[in-house]
């Protein structure tokens, strides 16, 4: 679990420092740099798209997947919990501060991809923690960025990042045969899809209800078996 450890702590000091940072940034420049992020974020999950093998289960993850997150609603269960602390965490003024989206994007951005899944697994099985450790350092950049300009919500994403690696770390000798280069690239992929549409959330052009494709993630898993 150390690998996920210090990757928990990277994220939350990063955060921290963001937010130090944000208290300076005038609105019009925090509105700015949020468009730059959301093209960042475009750039991302363009180029992860790209590692799938198979468009067809690409298709089917995000529709049962969708279907799950649907009759869920893990988007309203998050604003709920981001409606929960933002009172938790309301400025004196009585403004509220941003948690929901800064929590929603920044986990995504976290735990989609191959280092996350590769990381955690070769940390549980070989108690090598080289990938994680190299993670923890695009993430403490990425964290500072994140929560200056969305956020609280970034801190709380550290929980996300330590309950998603750790579980993988832990299970690792049981899911890592299932989990082989093919099933990584495809759930990349999948993942990579939906931080597309948490961009086009950024930039302003949709409104998607971004948690509810998250349960797409893990579908390659189970297809990739059969397909």
């Amino acid at each position: 679990m150390l690998g996920t450890i210090v990757n928990t702590v990277a994220v939350i000091a990063g955060a921290v420092i963001g937010l130090l940072m944000k208290k300076g940034l005038p609105e019009k420049l925090a509105d700015t740099l949020m468009k730059g992020l959301g093209l960042c974020t475009m750039y991302l999950g363009i180029s992860g798209s790209l590692v799938g093998e198979n468009s067809l289960i690409m298709i089917i993850s995000i529709v049962i997947g969708t279907l799950i997150g649907e009759g869920i609603d893990l988007d309203l269960r998050v604003k709920q919990l981001g409606e929960f602390l933002e009172r938790k965490f309301r400025s004196r003024d009585g403004t509220k501060v941003s948690i929901a989206e800064g929590f929603v994007t920044s986990s995504l951005l976290f735990c989609v991809g191959a280092m996350a899944i590769v990381g955690s697994l070769q940390s549980g099985l070989s108690g090598n923690h080289e990938i994680l450790f190299n993670k923890s350092t695009l993430d403490f950049v990425a964290a500072i960025i994140f929560a200056s300009s969305l956020g609280i919500g970034v801190v709380f994403a550290a929980g996300f990042v330590f309950v998603y690696q750790g579980s993988i770390t832990l299970l690792a000798q049981w899911i890592s045969p299932f989990l082989t280069d093919t099933v990584v690239n495809e759930m990349t992929c999948v993942g990579s899809v939906i931080i597309i549409g948490l961009a086009l959330n950024m930039l302003g052009i949709t409104k998607l209800k971004v948690m509810n494709y998250v349960p797409a993630i893990f579908i390659p898993m189970i297809l990739c078996q059969f397909m």
